[in-house]
């Protein structure tokens, strides 16, 4: 056997995709390093007091032997069970997934890698810890901070700190007393908007949409409760009732084979832009101000303030702060942890996200891509946590050399 192949494979992230991957690798018996601090993401990225879009039993981490489910966590707090209708709050799911990673990957290494070389077959990596070592594989799950989109309209406000993305804060306490345009119509854009008046900002909502839009309630808190008529014209999936969505769950496998433009429409327009069924009333009982048919034309400083133009409105808007909750657009280009020569090498897809074999791998062999930036291969699932079965079973067979489980 070549000497590379006795090097550790190395899993970067340790969020819910690299967690679950580093626990199925684990379960075969392979020789690994994992390097992140687990829930970062959601940790430092993700506002205080927000909320799940996705139910209890889809929001499960992918683990190789069962009891490891969100709803273990809670019987292990000694909580109660619960069902559909319950929205998981952030501080919930950060400590299952704290749980979950001293149960399953215990040695996670809790520091950053600063850059990723690629020489023959073998990848070379350097931590801030001042190492460097050798891997065979190396699997980003690197989350979605690189990949916060602010459109260019709002870019010069970022950088004069007048103007942010949703993933920069933590706490939108911060605001409080100030004037916030919100840009945006999907679940971030209404929780942000909902999260700033509550914490005494005074928010506008400004969204391109003719209207808001919000899901439906569950019918019940367990799919069996549902009427069987029911449950037959709008079949349960972790994604939401519904045979239109039964598709991506069932068989995620399939959707790389759709021509390209296909997949990249699906992937940005299924289930968006639109806000969880409980969100509406908390965005209602706000009094939250809405623009919809509007978008930004133009963005200033003004004395300190912002003064928006926006297609759809006459005059202008004055605002202290804009935060942009405009989602996230996978370029393989923004991973800069990636050395130039290695990021050159990648072969992607018209809007630069990664071209994936059926196992997770890029062009370049044993790189393997996870969680968002292999959504635009595999379809919707993947842009939720419950997409961590299908992703860690196939990278975990591919780095191998088995079978998926």
């Amino acid at each position: 056997m070549p000497t590379h192949r006795r090097l550790p494979i190395a899993v970067v992230g340790a969020g819910p995709y690299g967690l679950a991957t580093a626990a199925h690798l684990a379960a075969r018996g392979s020789d690994l390093r994992v390097f992140g601090e687990p829930m970062a993401g959601w940790r430092d990225h993700m506002p205080a007091g927000m909320f799940l879009k996705s139910t209890p039993r889809a929001s499960n981490i992918s683990a190789p032997a069962p009891g490891h489910r969100l709803s273990d966590h809670r019987t292990a707090l000694g909580v109660a069970p619960v069902g559909d209708r319950y929205p998981v709050p952030i501080a919930e799911f950060i400590a299952y997934g704290d749980w979950f990673q001293q149960r399953c990957v215990p040695g996670v290494e809790r520091c950053s890698v600063l850059g990723i070389g690629y020489d023959h077959g073998v990848f070379r990596l350097r931590l801030d810890t001042g190492e460097e070592f050798r891997s065979r594989a190396v699997v980003l799950a690197t989350g979605l901070r690189a990949f916060a989109h602010v459109p260019g309209e709002l870019a010069a406000l970022r950088e004069a700190g007048l103007g942010s993305h949703t993933s920069d804060h933590a706490d939108l306490g911060r605001f409080a007393g100030r004037r916030v345009a919100v840009v945006g119509a999907g679940q971030s854009a209404l929780e942000s908007a909902a999260l700033l008046a509550e914490a005494g900002a005074r928010p506008t909502l400004v969204a391109r949409t003719a209207r808001l839009r919000f899901g439906t309630a569950p019918g019940a808190d367990l799919p069996g409760e549902r009427p069987a008529a029911v449950r037959a014209r709008y079949p349960g999936t972790e994604l939401g009732p519904g045979w239109n969505l039964l598709g991506y769950c069932r068989a995620p496998w399939a959707f790389r084979h759709l021509p390209d433009g296909v997949r990249a429409g699906r992937v940005r327009t299924v289930l968006g832009p639109a806000g969880a069924w409980w969100l509406r009333e908390r965005v209602e009982d706000a009094g939250v101000p809405v623009l919809t048919g509007c978008s930004v034309e133009s963005a200033r400083e003004r004395a300190g303030a912002v003064r928006l133009r926006l297609r759809g409105l006459t005059g202008a808007l004055e605002v202290d702060h804009v935060l942009a909750a405009t989602g996230y657009r996978v370029d393989v280009d923004r991973l800069e942890l990636l050395d130039p020569d290695l990021r050159r090498a990648v072969r992607r897809t018209a809007d630069g996200a990664p071209r994936l074999t059926g196992g997770f791998e890029s062009s370049v062999p044993g790189l393997y891509f996870t969680g968002l930036s292999s959504a635009n291969s595999f379809g919707p699932l993947l842009r939720f946590v419950c997409g961590t079965d299908f992703a860690a079973r196939r990278i975990t067979a591919a780095v191998t050399g088995g079978a998926p489980d």
